[in-house]
């Protein structure tokens, strides 16, 4: 009886290394990360934007395709509009409000992957209001990175989002000849194994 115990143990601890296993936490790489929006300026042409420092991570089960424990974090004061005094002006009270909120995070748990694109249902806050939001996500390739000594696994995901700014209490200037409220979003990235 005790001999049938250990075998019992022996096998739960070996089928959980290799449950475990299959739950692998990527980091995304901050060098192949682009976080682009567009919003309508009066009516008359998009104006195009990107966050310049992003960090996060997340686990992914290839064999349930289940993602979990994501979490991506945007310096606010980051953003970018390739004009200094609209980036000012987007990093003031009347926008972002940088000072007071230094970064916007998403959060998301327990995605199947089963659809192309997969939606990513997740939590946005930015403003200290967190919505609901989905992204729209194709995993690219999950392989061995052909570059460099050293070949991690990496994970290339192209994803698209939009939500409405008001939603978040950034309602300065919107109107039909001001800022538009959809903010579409555009992300790029490539994740390493760890």
């Amino acid at each position: 009886m005790k001999k049938y115990n250990i075998l019992i143990l022996i096998i739960s601890m070996v089928f959980t290394q290799v449950v475990n296993a299959e739950n692998d936490n990527y980091v995304i790489d901050e060098s192949h990360f682009s976080l682009g929006f567009m919003v309508e300026h009066a009516g008359y042409a998009k104006t195009l934007g990107m966050f310049k420092k992003v960090s996060g991570s997340f686990n992914y089960d290839k064999g349930k395709n289940l993602l979990s424990n994501v979490e991506i974090i945007i310096d606010t004061s980051s953003v970018f509009t390739n004009h200094e005094k609209r980036d000012a002006h987007l990093r003031s009270p009347d926008f972002l409000d940088v000072v007071k909120f230094p970064t916007m995070r998403f959060i998301a748990d327990n995605n199947n992957l089963n659809m192309n694109p997969n939606k990513v249902t997740g939590e946005l806050t930015l403003l200290g209001i967190s919505k609901e939001i989905t992204l729209h996500a194709v995993i690219n390739k999950i392989e061995k990175y052909p570059f460099g000594f050293i070949k991690p696994i990496v994970m290339g995901v192209s994803a698209t989002a939009s939500f409405n700014r008001t939603d978040f209490g950034m309602d300065y200037a919107v109107g039909e000849n001001g800022v538009g409220n959809q903010i579409d979003l555009i992300i790029e990235f490539e994740a390493i194994k760890q």
